[in-house]
């Protein structure tokens, strides 16, 4: 549409409404309205109310309706569905608003000359003051005598000219002042219901009844402004449930972590209770109307001026709501880890509060951690902690009694931090539960100093996880130094594990040699006929007579004889075990599942030592001056041929499964023991702490098994072996028997001829 058609249109309208006043339509006072008109129309005043198409329509159905005419109302409401449906996406508001005030101030016009008595309208202040030259005091052509509206130039005429109208608009639609629904807004805000305002369990907000006629633009924007109060509703409940407990219900007790959040709401629930306090104050002045006195200035609360006081408090409150949704049925770590997961955000102000609120939430958390890492204590009394510790043995401590619960570790706190953390505190209950030593305090104390904390309490708090780490690196580093310093000279963890090498795993030749001769007769006899005690004796006998007496007494009084169970076939050498009694704290490392693996590899080692001695016995019934001494070697050459031939075969079985035996043990106690203590030790002396020192013993054991055919993977190789080792003893069972039968015949023969040489004398 263009400029020309725009004005044929103006004109027409302005036509229409004189000839609908009473007008003639035309001449000087149609030339005024024309002119007014169109100043009016190009003139750039906004009005002060909300652009709302539907309310602006549904006001004037009502008025229309109000004053007899429903035909009219439903006219006009054809025409506006109409119109909307062709002007869409434009609106229509600036036309209805327009003819919405021609016709108030036609109506006030008609008022006017209806009561002649009364005096006119004042003029807006400023109005004749601020007109140009020559102008002041002059009506504008064609306005009603009496009227209200003037023609200016001057923009604080034009805004009280708006308000005027804006006001006449609410009035008319509005049964509640403003003065009133701040009030309530304020209320409801507290968690209070109003007058008006009042909060709805079923919706689970507060707003205005369906009753109350207020414009839809005053509803909406209260009910946005009470969702303040819904919010404020939750965090307060949030804090009356975790704070207003019983002290006996012991139960229900929620913990440090969530009481420091809980003030932490507080707190800022305090300043948000002065700001209230304030905006109260505020809304004791009166709103001003347009013309009134006090409309230049003054503390005055509206609406829309409440919208924007409470709009950061309620970004605040916002927050603090979702952060109670998100920490219900949560405690400790798990709750200070929740809202952390809040603070990843990249608005400063947001940044800020999170921040504030973290410090106090975290604050008990940290004091958890200096208190582990420094003093080794577990102040946990609400299961807060991420670490939890349980009663166990002393043997216990280190693998079983502190444990970390993930689900407690808050996320600023990583894994490898969080080991670390428990580790350090493991130490300090290690050295002072198991070592009985006290040198850790000193540690704690110079690791404090180093990164410039204290051992008291506080100095670490949230936001500064490096210094945190730092902390726990130092102790750790001083504290694991001082234990493996306790362990490896004051225990002397080292001498004990060439020990168990020596004597559990058979190292000693000498002394395993004096053993399988002494206690051999003991072990050939039935198991329940055997006495622990004379064994314990044949044991002694054994250290004494080989240089094994020159050990440690300490060290020599840890070797035991351990007899298994057995069954009613059981022989000695079956049941027969040494032990090594590991006291604290070395049984941390030689638990009782070590000691049984411990065991496991001794009893092959000793079923390969005795089918060895038991070679060496064959070897001495076998050997060629024992052959050569016998009587039916000396026989015919029948018999010295047959003897002869025996003997051969069994000289070459036996340097076969005495090949066998020698390269087997020969791999065994080079190759694998030797090789595996080797490796132990050169781990043993690089190991930093209890941790590296169980990880490399734990690996020592597991090479010696598995490279022994003890694994679970060699046990078809083993059930083979162990069915030779078998053979070879039966063949040690058999040469006795038959040298045996041998003996015997030698003696009867030897008897015989003596008999025989008797007579010849006799």
């Amino acid at each position: 549409m263009d400029d020309h058609q725009t004005q044929d249109l103006v004109k027409e309208l302005v036509h229409r409404l004189l000839s609908a006043a009473g007008g003639s339509g035309g001449g000087r006072d149609a030339g005024g309205a024309l002119r007014f008109a169109h100043r009016l129309l190009s003139s750039r005043l906004a009005p002060a109310v909300l652009p709302d198409e539907h309310a602006l329509a549904e006001s004037i159905k009502r008025r229309l309706a109000a004053s007899g005419r429903p035909d009219d109302a439903l006219a006009f409401a054809d025409l506006h569905s109409k119109l909307s449906a062709r002007s869409r996406p434009a609106s229509l508001w600036p036309l209805l608003y327009l003819l919405d005030s021609l016709s108030s101030h036609r109506r006030a016009a008609a008022a006017a000359s209806c009561l002649p008595n009364l005096p006119t309208a004042a003029p807006p202040r400023n109005a004749t003051s601020a007109a140009p030259a020559g102008a002041g005091g002059k009506r504008a052509h064609g306005a009603a005598p009496g009227g209200v509206v003037l023609v200016s130039k001057d923009p604080d005429n034009i805004r009280e000219i708006a308000l005027r109208e804006y006001t006449e608009l609410v009035l008319d639609e509005t049964e509640v002042s403003e003065a009133a629904l701040v009030r309530d807004v304020l209320y409801a805000c507290q968690g209070i219901d109003g007058r008006y305002v009042r909060y709805d369990k079923a919706g689970d907000a507060y707003d205005l009844p369906d009753g109350i006629r207020v414009p839809r633009s005053t509803r909406t924007l209260v009910r946005k402004l009470c969702e303040l109060g819904r919010l404020f509703r939750k965090v307060r409940g949030f804090i009356s449930d975790n704070i207003s407990r019983s002290p006996s219900d012991a139960a229900t007790e929620v913990g440090t972590v969530a009481q420091a959040f809980c003030s932490a709401l507080q707190e800022e629930l305090s300043d948000y209770y002065k700001l209230l306090a304030v905006l109260e104050s505020y809304s004791l002045n009166p709103i001003p109307t347009p013309g009134s006195d006090s409309g230049v200035s003054g503390n005055y609360l509206s609406l829309r001026r409440l919208a924007v006081w409470l709009a950061e408090p309620a970004v605040r409150m916002h927050l603090m709501a979702v952060l109670v949704d998100g920490c219900r049925g949560l405690r400790g770590g798990a709750m200070a880890g929740a809202i952390h997961g809040h603070a990843q955000h990249g608005d400063p102000m947001f940044q800020e509060f999170m921040g504030r609120l973290l410090r106090r939430v975290c604050s008990p958390l940290f004091e958890m951690v200096r208190s582990w890492v420094l003093e080794g204590e577990l102040e946990d009394v609400f299961a807060e902690f991420f670490i939890v510790g349980q009663p166990v043995k002393a043997e216990s401590l280190w693998r079983e009694g502190y444990l970390i619960q993930s689900d407690m570790l808050p996320a600023f706190i990583s894994p490898v931090l969080a080991q670390r953390i428990l580790r350090t505190g493991k130490s300090i209950n290690f050295l002072r539960v198991c070592c009985d030593d006290s040198g850790w305090a000193d540690a704690a104390a110079e690791a404090a100093a180093y990164v410039g904390t204290t051992t008291s309490r506080g100095g670490l708090g949230y936001g500064e996880t490096d210094a945190l780490e730092a902390l726990v690196v130092e102790a750790a580093k001083r504290i694991d130094r001082h234990l493996m310093d306790v362990i490896h000279k004051r225990y002397r963890f080292k001498d004990h594990c060439l020990a168990i090498k020596r004597y559990l795993l058979l190292g000693q030749g000498d002394f395993v040699q004096y053993l399988m001769d002494v206690v051999g007769p003991e072990l050939s006899e039935p198991a329940n006929r055997i006495s622990s005690f004379q064994l314990a004796g044949l044991l002694e006998t054994a250290i004494r007579a080989s240089n094994a007496q020159y050990d440690d007494r300490d060290i020599l009084d840890r070797i035991k004889v351990k007899m298994m169970d057995h069954g009613d076939g059981d022989r000695g050498w079956d049941v027969f075990s040494l032990e090594y009694d590991a006291r604290v704290p070395l049984d941390t490392v030689f638990t009782a599942s070590v000691m049984k693996m411990y065991l496991k590899v001794f009893n092959f080692l000793w079923k390969l030592k005795r089918v060895d001695h038991s070679l060496t016995g064959v070897w001495k019934t076998m050997k060629p001056n024992c052959i050569v001494s016998s009587p039916f070697y000396k026989e015919g050459t029948s018999i010295r041929a047959q003897f002869v031939s025996v003997l051969r075969k069994c000289q070459v079985l036996f340097n076969e499964m005495n090949h066998v035996v020698t390269n087997f043990q020969y791999y065994i106690m080079f190759e694998v023991l030797e090789v595996s203590w080797a490796r132990f030790s050169d781990e043993m002396d690089a190991a930093k702490d209890l941790d590296d020192l169980l990880l490399a013993h734990d690996k020592y054991l597991n090479s010696i098994l598995e490279k022994a055919l003890l694994g679970e993977r060699s046990q078809g190789l083993l059930r083979n072996l162990f069915e030779l080792f078998d053979i070879i003893l039966q063949f040690r069972s058999h040469a006795d028997r038959w040298f045996e039968r041998i003996f015997e015949l030698q003696l009867r023969l030897g008897h015989c001829k003596l008999r025989y040489c008797t007579s010849i004398v006799t």
